[in-house]
């Protein structure tokens, strides 16, 4: 599977690393920061220009070309390219490949703790606490210690992320559906079934936020047991399973997982024309849903907080908190000025990223600049209420998945035998246990 390819790729690059180490001696911050001329520090002195490579997961277009622009026009001694990589696996083990290899990269955006502890553990992200003048946990507030890997910053989360079901408000409105504040996965299962129209489908999902009902619950249960064995077999775990199953199959109203990935489905895309009233996704769909070039639609986008399974709000939490977590690469010559460059980027410089969804975390940022960014000329194509409500009003607790990558990866890969009719619900529960618990055998 391409997410096991990942996990090969990374491990061979990690034994090059080793190799390319032992070849060039001392590859230390210290020595990294000594090489960085004092012309780089941001002061405006500077004699020559320092040029610095960003790279990010979010098209140039939606936001990262003009937060480029605008620090260039300012700091014409510090200058920034930034470089697109596409955020699945491919494009991770791309970005990591470029800076085991020596390629140009001085900052990277993590869009997980699992990539960023990995490059951690390789080396590849310098610690943060060597720098004194910018104070993350006072500037993003209490959630920002969950970026924290080992106690320490190896970079700074950036922005508020917001998970959320986006709505054809309009289908709502003839289906006599209100808008939900608060609703269970049985409850989205009925919306779809009244949304739905002839033989299309009431719900799709984005991939990335697909598992999250999991870790909803396991985030707050925990991951394992009192006795220290995997708890991947929590009945809320089954429940989510055969409920997404029963949707698929029973009431065809969400697309089965198998027919989702062989078709790559541009699930944006179908939601956008219209083609189905329902979409599980994250805040990036506001680049998509205010390009009216691309993905013309004469509908209202609403928006509702993603389900929950348990039938008590109590424990309830939702993905969330900060993202965007960005690091400077260990092996930078020039950390300094991009430190320079980070801490702009960080108190308000990428207010034009809020065209994308993304809200930027600190309490110094100009957040009226980042709504006017965040809605352009589009606000009467949304309805506000709703949309203040996912991202602002909602007092649901949130977590940031922190599950290792090869949990999530042996997980993935015994869930999609359910849903491809290959394993039963009861094998499938059995083999994510087994798999976890030689997992944590192997990693005390």
């Amino acid at each position: 599977m391409k997410k096991k390819r990942w996990l090969t790729g990374f491990t061979s690059l990690v034994l090059l690393m080793g190799l390319l180490a032992g070849c060039s001696g001392n590859g230390s911050n210290t020595s990294a920061s000594n090489n960085e001329s004092a012309s780089s520090t941001g002061s405006g002195k500077s004699k020559d220009t320092v040029t610095l490579k960003m790279w990010g997961g979010v098209p140039p277009e939606s936001g990262p070309q003009e937060v480029i622009d605008n620090w260039n026009k300012e700091h014409p001694e510090i200058q920034v390219e930034y470089v697109r990589f596409v955020n699945d696996d491919d494009g991770n083990l791309k970005l990591d490949t470029a800076m085991i290899t020596g390629q140009d990269v001085d900052l990277f955006v993590n869009y997980t703790i699992s990539h960023a502890a990995k490059r951690v553990e390789s080396n590849l992200a310098l610690d943060l606490g060597s720098f004194s003048d910018y104070n993350i946990d006072d500037k993003m507030g209490a959630d920002a210690d969950s970026w924290k890997i080992d106690g320490k910053y190896y970079g700074v989360p950036t922005t508020k992320s917001s998970y959320f079901i986006a709505l054809n408000k309009d289908a709502l409105d003839a289906a006599n559906l209100p808008v939900p504040k608060d609703w269970t996965w049985d409850e989205l299962r009925e919306y779809a079934k009244k949304l739905r129209t002839g033989s299309g489908y009431g719900f799709i999902q984005n991939m990335e936020p697909y598992v999250d009902p999991i870790d909803s619950v396991l985030s707050q249960e925990g991951y394992t047991k009192a006795d220290g064995s995997s708890n991947l077999d929590h009945p809320l775990v089954k429940k989510w399973l055969e409920t997404l199953n029963a949707m698929m199959v029973d009431d065809k109203t969400t697309p089965p997982l198998g027919e989702q990935l062989t078709s790559k489905m541009p699930v944006e895309q179908v939601f956008l024309s219209g083609e189905v009233p329902m979409l599980n996704i994250g805040a990036w769909l506001l680049r998509s849903s205010n390009n009216f070039t691309d993905f013309p639609r004469d509908f209202k986008i609403a928006f509702a907080p993603v389900p929950r399974l348990a039938e008590s709000a109590d424990k309830y939490v939702t993905r969330g908190g900060l993202g965007d977590y960005i690091s400077i690469n260990a092996k930078s010559k020039h950390q300094e000025a991009a430190w320079e460059f980070l801490k702009w980027y960080a108190d308000g410089g990428m207010a034009p990223m809020a065209a994308g969804g993304r809200l930027p975390a600190s309490k110094d940022a100009n957040q009226e600049a980042a709504l006017k960014s965040l809605l352009g000329e589009k606000s009467d194509t949304y309805d506000l209420d709703s949309l203040m409500y996912v991202m602002f009003d909602n007092t649901t607790p949130t977590y940031v998945r922190s599950l290792p990558q090869e949990v999530m990866d042996l997980r993935s890969q015994e869930y999609e035998k359910y849903f491809l009719g290959s394993q039963s619900l009861d094998q499938t529960l059995s083999a994510m246990v087994s798999r976890h618990n030689e997992y944590l055998k192997q990693n005390k």
